[in-house]
């Protein structure tokens, strides 16, 4: 493209603020794309095959879906979004030629393409866990991660509490290493349960 060229585009946005209108060539070069992009709607379920696992997310090639002219699909499913469980690759969730359903999200004007969610379809185990889980309880888990602040305890499956540096030990620590390693089998209470935000407080030094 060039300074002086004649172009066709369809307004997306409109900056009042800034006085500016965003504009897209895409929407008039794909009109097929484009069009089935924009007849969807958030929260609709959409099935389709895995694309191409990478190392910033996953596509998937959508059965009622045209062809994308860049990507391996026009369906993208953020690692966040893939599912409720931490997982290192997303190969450990999803592989190529899979058959998926997942909930659309939004129309993701800038890539073209419709940005999915898997793990929308798949019940939330921290809701599960929090409706059974009391402040108080003692719990056995296993330590995963070390951080400057604290360290990470897997109590369940899928279900992962912080405890804080300050409740690491009855006497101050300056670095959770000093109390505990990673793969560390410990007893932890309960102290705090945000289902809200699913997060999930423990403590080594009130068991």
């Amino acid at each position: 493209m060039e300074v002086g060229q004649r172009i066709t585009a369809e307004v997306i946005a409109v900056d009042c603020d800034w006085g500016r209108v965003l504009l897209s060539t895409a929407a008039t070069e794909d009109r097929e794309l484009w069009l089935f992009l924009k007849g969807l709607q958030p929260g609709e379920i959409l099935s389709g095959a895995v694309a191409a696992i990478e190392s910033f997310g996953v596509f998937v090639t959508l059965d009622d879906g045209p062809a994308h002219p860049i990507f391996p699909g026009v369906g993208f499913i953020t690692f966040p979004e893939l599912s409720w469980r931490r997982f290192e690759d997303a190969s450990d969730v999803v592989e190529v030629g899979q058959r998926v359903s997942c909930e659309f999200l939004h129309f993701d004007t800038w890539n073209g393409e419709a940005r999915l969610s898997l793990r929308a379809l798949q019940p939330d185990p921290f809701a599960t866990f929090a409706a059974s889980t009391d402040v108080g309880l003692i719990l056995r888990g296993r330590v995963t991660e070390l951080v400057p602040f604290g360290a990470f305890v897997q109590v369940a499956d899928g279900i992962e509490g912080l405890v804080h540096l300050s409740e690491l030990a009855r006497t101050p620590v300056e670095a959770p290493e000093e109390v505990v390693q990673i793969a560390d089998q410990v007893s932890v209470v309960v102290i705090g349960i945000d289902v809200e935000r699913r997060r999930l407080a423990l403590s080594l030094r009130q068991v």
